[in-house]
């Protein structure tokens, strides 16, 4: 078979999307539609990953449709026994959902604000069809993320949803947020074992402070919310302060030190990631969100950012 001339192939390009507001400049990558980096001057708010590359540690991810470690990647759903991918025969949990290098496409961009998405097409061990966009707004002080999800299937679909970004507080070395403070606003930590529940809970003090040589990564919940009905984490260092805030659509935050990263990115900065259910959630029935066909979910989380005067 000849092959025709002038045939096309897929398009390389853009692999990136950017917005810029002041000296505040967001990457998304179109390759799983999560944050790749976010800078604010010379600092760098999000501790992403260069262009192109893969990022260790889901840094910036979208993680959908679970957040976090499935035991064995087995789960149930009316009465069907399924089965997900899992990493290896020595990890057998299927981790973070399955956008991770899904494409992305861009719904609409304006100045200061972009949407992309992307269908969750059904598959072996998820056979639902999820429809899911991102709606990045920039300022020059901060950065609103609403999440969006549509049943686009039909029959009711379990999913948990998750953001992974890494929040950097000054410092590029291994070990550098030892320097850093941290304030996270729960009262309750998951047990977990490998990164999956035990079924046991204790109580957690938020007020972590200097973070020195603890580590942490650790499922947290019941979270002290202001007046406004957001819940604030703060982590400060030798280049400024960031706040994370989540909506009521996230009543879970996993809280990582990054001390399992590669040599040259361990604990320099620190995952606070917004959830919508703790890991094993699909298994567990753990606060799942369960959408009717053509039911649609969103929930929304900011990050805001002061540099050290």
């Amino acid at each position: 078979m000849s092959v025709p001339p002038h045939t096309p192939w897929p398009p390389m390009e853009p692999v990136d999307v950017e917005l810029v507001s002041g000296d505040a400049r967001l990457a998304v990558d179109l390759r799983g539609g999560g944050i790749r980096a976010l800078t604010a001057g010379g600092w760098d708010v999000v501790d992403g990953y260069a262009t192109g590359t893969i990022p260790a540690g889901r840094r910036g991810g979208v993680l959908l449709p679970w957040p976090n470690r499935l035991r064995d990647g087995r789960w149930s759903w009316a009465g069907r026994e399924l089965q997900l991918d899992v990493a290896s025969a020595e990890k057998p949990t299927a981790a973070h959902g399955l956008l991770s290098w899904q494409p992305f496409g861009v719904l609409s961009r304006f100045a200061d604000t972009v949407t992309v998405g992307t269908a969750l097409e059904p598959r072996p061990g998820y056979p639902f069809r999820l429809l899911v966009a991102l709606d990045y707004a920039l300022a020059p002080q901060r950065l609103s993320v609403t999440v969006r999800v549509s049943n686009a299937s039909a029959e009711p679909a379990p999913f948990g949803a998750g953001m992974h970004p890494y929040l950097a507080v000054g410092g590029a070395d291994d070990g550098a947020i030892a320097h850093a403070d941290l304030t996270v606003p729960a009262r309750t930590a998951l047990t977990t074992d490998g990164g999956l529940p035990t079924g046991e809970r204790t109580p957690f003090d938020g007020a972590v402070g200097r973070i020195g040589d603890r580590a942490i990564d650790t499922p947290l919940t019941d979270l002290v919310r202001d007046d406004d009905g957001w819940a604030r984490v703060r982590l400060s260092g030798p280049a400024g302060a960031v706040e994370l805030a989540v909506d009521g659509s996230w009543p879970w935050l996993q809280v990582y030190t990054g001390d399992t990263l590669p040599a040259g990115q361990r604990r320099r900065s620190v995952a606070v990631e917004p959830m919508t259910c703790p890991p094993n959630a699909l298994a567990d029935g753990v606060d799942l969100v369960v959408l009717e066909p053509a039911a649609t979910w969103s929930g929304s989380w900011t990050l805001a950012w002061e540099p050290r005067g």
